[in-house]
C-alpha cells in the first residue's frame, strides 16, 4: 500500500501538478480559502474529491466524528485550527459535514464498549448531547435509522459548539461568516443539508436544480 502512495506522489508531480502549475505557483506564497470544511477522518471521505474543489479552496479539519469541542481555555487542534481559519484566513463559510455509516457515531451510541480506547471514549463525550437527544426524542427499533438520526443531530450539535468560539461568534454577529450542516451519503455520492426553517436535512440541490424547482413551483399564467 505504501508503494501505491509513493507511486501516486510521483504521478502527481508528473501529471496533475504540471497541469495546474500556475495555480500551485500562486499557492506557494499564500492561501485565501473561502470555506472551512470540518469532517470525519474516515478514509472513505475525501473532502476535495467529494466537493470537486481545487487546492486552496478548502481549509480542512478532520477528526473522528467531525467534532468541534466547545470553546475552552484548554487548547486543542480543532480549536486552534478553527481560530486560525476564521480569525486569520477570514473564511466566509464553515461546513460541518457528517457521513453515513460513521464509526465514531456507532461508538458514541455505546461508549461503555470503548474501555480499551479511553481517549476515543473521552473524545466522543463531545457527542453526548446528541446521543441523549436521539434517545429522548427518536423512538425506533431500527438501528440504521437511529444511527442516521444521530449523525444528523451530531452535526447540529457541533454547529452549536462552533458558536461558542469567540471569532466564530463575532463573525456570525457581523454577518461575515455562515454555518452549514451537511451529511454525505457514501453509497449514493449525495449530500443532505440542514434547513433551519424546517429543522430537517434535505437533499442538497445545485443552483441549476434549485432554479428548475422554483420554476416548477411558480404559479402558471392563465
Amino acid at each position: 500500500m505504501v508503494d501505491k502512495i509513493i507511486d501516486g506522489a510521483r504521478r502527481f508531480k508528473e501529471g496533475a501538478y504540471q497541469e495546474q502549475q500556475e495555480l500551485f505557483n500562486k499557492l506557494a506564497t499564500g492561501q485565501s480559502p473561502d470555506v472551512l470544511f470540518i469532517t470525519c477522518s474516515d478514509s472513505r471521505v475525501d473532502p476535495s474529491l467529494i466537493t470537486q474543489s481545487d487546492p486552496g479552496d478548502l481549509f480542512i479539519i478532520r477528526n473522528a466524528g467531525n467534532i468541534v469541542p466547545p470553546h475552552a481555555l484548554a487548547t486543542g487542534g480543532t480549536t486552534a485550527s478553527t481560530e486560525y481559519a476564521v480569525g486569520v484566513l477570514g473564511v466566509k463559510h464553515i461546513v460541518v459535514c457528517g457521513h453515513t455509516d460513521c464509526g465514531a457515531m456507532k461508538g458514541a451510541l455505546n461508549r461503555d464498549a470503548l474501555t480499551k480506547l479511553p481517549h476515543v471514549c473521552e473524545w466522543l463525550g463531545h457527542c453526548e448531547a446528541a446521543v441523549l437527544n436521539v434517545q429522548e426524542n427518536f423512538n425506533s427499533d431500527d438501528e440504521d435509522k437511529v444511527l442516521e438520526n444521530l449523525i444528523e443531530r451530531n452535526v447540529l450539535l457541533q454547529l452549536q459548539h462552533l458558536r461558542t468560539h469567540p471569532y466564530v461568534a463575532a463573525r456570525l454577529q457581523s454577518g461575515k461568516v455562515k454555518l452549514h450542516g451537511w451529511v454525505y451519503d457514501i453509497g449514493k455520492g449525495t449530500f443532505k443539508a440542514y434547513n433551519e426553517k424546517t429543522d430537517t436535512f434535505e437533499e442538497l440541490l445545485m443552483e441549476a436544480e434549485q432554479a428548475s424547482l422554483h420554476a416548477d413551483r411558480a404559479p402558471k399564467e392563465a
